[in-house]
């Protein structure tokens, strides 16, 4: 059995703490020993981009926002659903994990982050979401395990209801957030649907034929009533 090569490591604010590790030729994080992502099975994380970027390629400058790097493959799958002139804005909170992305010796995303419409930016997503109300026409969080079995706990805010307000505030309508979660949080979808939110659920396997099932919300802001008179007896 071939051996997992530790490469880095990296501290969350609350000690938590992060590695990443090269096995067989692929490379994975883990978060206090846990997996949290692998480049063998990374389809859900494709998938939150392709649903979040749905009809966008035919949008002139189109602006999106991705909350966490990881190993970049939410961010690859944007790419290819957008247009030239787009515009990906990456937060990410741990300068080591934007590291090790572009340590060429490793070759994560090296490439993909020279791609011209891509911005990363080393801060907490919550600030990057406050600082830029209205300008995004959809927002990806892949922020640690989403709102169930979270690791981290600075993330927790993000999922609370001033979180998903100030979420919402910044997109530009008609706008998508798109979730990711390790597993299904009903309440999680209640409190969606509580901040005026259109909700759906999608359940996406981590690989295209094994491994376990993840969660998807996807959110859109619930059209504006339109107000109907009543005629006037004559």
């Amino acid at each position: 059995m071939k051996p997992f090569e530790r490469l880095g490591n990296a501290r969350t604010p609350d000690g938590s703490l992060l590695e990443l590790f090269r096995h067989d030729g692929s490379y994975l994080i883990r978060a206090n020993g846990i997996e949290l992502m692998s480049q063998r099975r990374h389809l859900s994380e494709d998938r939150l981009a392709e649903v979040a970027c749905l009809g966008l390629k035919d949008k002139p400058g189109a602006r999106v926002l991705i909350g966490g790097l990881g190993l970049g493959f939410t961010l690859r799958a944007a790419l290819k659903e957008l247009a030239d002139d787009a515009e990906v804005v990456v937060a990410e909170f741990l300068a080591e994990v934007i590291e090790w992305n572009t340590n060429p010796d490793y070759g994560i995303s090296v490439e993909t982050l020279k791609d011209p419409r891509v911005r990363v930016v080393h801060d907490d997503i919550v600030n990057v979401l406050r600082d830029h109300a209205g300008q995004f026409d959809a927002i990806m969080l892949d922020t640690d395990n989403g709102p169930d079995g979270m690791i981290m706990s600075e993330n927790a805010r993000l999922y609370a209801q001033r979180g998903i307000a100030t979420t919402v505030a910044a997109l530009r309508p008609p706008g998508i957030i798109a979730y990711w979660s390790v597993g299904d949080d009903p309440a999680f979808a209640h409190a969606l649907r509580g901040s005026g939110l259109l909700v759906e659920t999608l359940r996406v396997r981590a690989h295209d034929t094994k491994g376990p099932m993840h969660t998807l919300y996807v959110a859109k802001p619930r059209p504006p009533r339109r107000e109907t008179s009543t005629p006037r007896a004559l």
